[in-house]
């Protein structure tokens, strides 16, 4: 059972500040925050879960029905992440390319300590067992004590890529080989940037990478030595009620400071045939995916091919919504969509055997799923791009970045695009 006890504050950033610095004393920290992002079906402002009681981390075997029987075991809230990895366990895939990151394949944790904010309220949401350190919590937070935390300063990062340019072109034509051969129509292609013997300040790149993004499902998650440091600004899925909610991306186009020229961008991705398909067939894809759960003829598009405005890009979202019975098991449905068609292709399977044997490492956490069940069987899961994962022990940083290839795709073009994407993290890292 939980004790919550609810706050109203004057200042949130400073609040916000001092939480995250307060929570890096745990060893299990799940830190979401919209950035104050419209959001039709937003549930809060920021939510933060740490020190775990129980928790479920394993490899992709069985991962679902291990995670399933977690879940309905605990009845409570739950954080975590789903690698992409897990898909091996959805189907008959391997993931065998190289891995400098460690991460475990499915990691849960159910928190002690939620603190959610929404607006200037704030909510301590405390297991009976650690109740009684709500109010010195929340006296400590909202005195701004702990930040007067001495902060390290991160040292410029030299960053390697995985595969060169040439080797990226070479890759991407075989990709097309596939496409015009018939075995695929879309398929999301990644590639690797990382840097070894390389020590980071965590939640400073986090803040400095959620300062330049300001994304809709930032996150800051911590397990021990591994960490994913995050400015998504895709929803992979989210359930209220019975109702389910997906919004892939696909279609990304650059800012320009002129303001004119940005509108002008932002039009040219409205219209962008190529861009507009890539969205339309992974559209299909989620249609098909959310179909294996939904009642029938309760699969819709609710927004299709809109473009939203970022710190960095502009990105084409669609939003495609479905019913499921009341006691559908919300894990069957995470199953059922699993990996999100936006990191892989169609058909999925397919897309997914030419991708591990095209790409050069094993994506692991990245194009992944970071979120939350609640005791109501609802949840929420981003999807983990514009990321950065580092494990501590290994003093291993690396992020990955993709783009969707179609027969109308150029492989220079597709290149300048990852490029684009990774200049966030590149950016907090070698500066």
């Amino acid at each position: 059972m939980r004790k919550t006890v609810s706050y109203t504050i004057s200042n949130v950033v400073d609040f916000k500040k001092s939480l995250q610095q307060w929570s890096q004393q745990y060893n299990e920290v799940v830190w979401l925050d919209s950035n104050t992002h419209k959001d039709s079906y937003g549930s809060f402002d920021a939510l933060l879960a740490v020190d775990a009681l129980t928790s479920l981390v394993t490899d992709s075997e069985n991962a679902f029905d291990k995670l399933k029987e977690y879940q309905e075991s605990v009845k409570d809230w739950i954080f975590g992440y789903l690698s992409y990895d897990v898909k091996n366990d959805v189907e008959q895939l391997s993931s065998l390319n190289h891995d400098g990151l460690y991460f475990p394949e499915l990691c849960f944790f159910q928190p002690k300590k939620i603190i959610r904010i929404k607006g200037n309220t704030i909510d301590f949401i405390y297991l009976n067992m650690v109740d009684d350190e709500l109010e010195d919590d929340f006296k400590v937070i909202s005195n701004g004590i702990v930040l007067n935390t001495i902060e390290e300063s991160c040292e410029a990062i030299k960053i390697k890529l995985r595969i060169f340019k040439d080797e990226y072109f070479k890759r991407v034509h075989k990709m097309l080989q596939h496409i015009h051969h018939g075995a695929i129509y879309e398929a999301n292609f990644c590639q690797e940037f990382y840097a070894e013997n390389t020590e980071i300040n965590p939640l400073e790149v986090y803040k400095k990478l959620n300062k330049i993004s300001h994304p809709p499902f930032a996150t800051f998650f911590k397990l021990d030595d591994k960490y994913l440091l995050s400015a998504s600004p895709e929803r992979y899925i989210k359930k209220i009620g019975t109702q389910v909610i997906s919004q892939p991306i696909k279609g990304t186009a650059k800012r320009a400071v002129d303001t004119n020229e940005d509108i002008r961008l932002k039009q040219q991705l409205e219209k962008d045939e190529k861009e507009r398909a890539e969205n339309i067939m992974i559209v299909d894809l989620v249609r098909n995916d959310l179909s294996k759960s939904a009642e029938k003829g309760s699969v819709s598009v609710a927004e299709l091919c809109k473009v939203y405005t970022y710190e960095q890009v502009h990105q084409m979202v669609s939003t495609v919504t479905a019913k499921v019975a009341i006691d559908k098991n919300p894990v069957e449905i995470i199953r059922e969509t699993f990996p999100m068609g936006s990191m892989t292709g169609a058909p999925k399977v397919s897309a997914m055997k030419i991708i591990e044997d095209l790409e050069a490492t094993k994506r692991g956490l990245y194009s992944g799923a970071v979120g939350y069940f609640t005791p109501e069987n609802d949840f929420d899961f981003n999807v983990v791009i514009r990321s950065i994962l580092y494990n501590k022990t290994e003093k291993y940083v690396s992020f990955s970045v993709g783009s969707a290839i179609t027969a109308k795709a150029s492989p220079e073009k597709e290149y300048e695009e990852c490029l684009l994407k990774a200049k966030a993290m590149r950016q907090v890292l070698e500066n």
